[in-house]
């Protein structure tokens, strides 16, 4: 995984495609859609941001995302749903390790999506990008100490859960367990060929 490719990659993010699911770059017009959920705190319960305080808030916080694409900085797509248009998450990467050849992914999604298989499905298209455009060779994701949905997307989706980390992120005024699960290139090829 080379950095320069990475930025390069994410300055002109490409569109991905699922049978339900279009992923593309967040835009200022997608405000509505995330204030729907990015302000219920049921779905930023286990998240490390609060729930979005009102609208101008979201709509600044796309604004300030449109900048970080042009620069190749920012790693996240918004979750389309195909059916009707709407924004109705975001998936992508939280952070590179270029030393080590490896990423974290993080999504989020709106609670009326819940329970319909729609994460695994925007992870999946995440992780392809991932291990087949950038040549990563490990992909993690974090869970918080009792947000078990999001595990058992980690877990549908081929990655290994390795274990608890104790109190290991202080989040919203207060120490966090946080779990952690990941996926090899070499687990992924496996389970994609099969």
């Amino acid at each position: 995984m080379n950095k320069d490719a990475v930025v390069e990659y994410f300055r002109d993010l490409p569109q991905l495609t699922t049978s339900r699911l279009i992923l593309r770059r967040l835009k200022k017009t997608d405000y509505h859609d995330m204030y729907e959920y990015a302000s219920d705190p049921e779905v930023t319960r286990y998240l490390t941001w609060e729930p979005h305080p009102d609208l101008l808030y979201t709509l600044r916080y796309l604004s300030y995302i449109t900048t970080r694409y042009r620069t190749g900085d920012f790693s996240d797509w918004a979750v389309i749903w195909k059916q009707t248009g709407q924004m109705i998450g975001t998936c992508g990467f939280t952070s590179f390790c270029y030393a080590h050849n490896g990423a974290e992914i993080g999504y989020v999604l709106h609670r009326s999506f819940w329970g319909q298989g729609i994460a695994p499905e925007a992870v999946r298209a995440v992780l392809r990008a991932g291990f087949l455009d950038l040549n990563i060779h490990r992909i993690e994701a974090h869970f918080m100490e009792g947000n078990d949905r999001s595990r058992r997307v980690m877990e549908k989706v081929g990655m290994t859960f390795e274990g608890m980390q104790r109190e290991s992120m202080f989040i919203k005024n207060g120490y966090r367990t946080v779990g952690v699960c990941a996926i090899l290139a070499p687990e992924y090829i496996r389970l994609s060929t099969r």
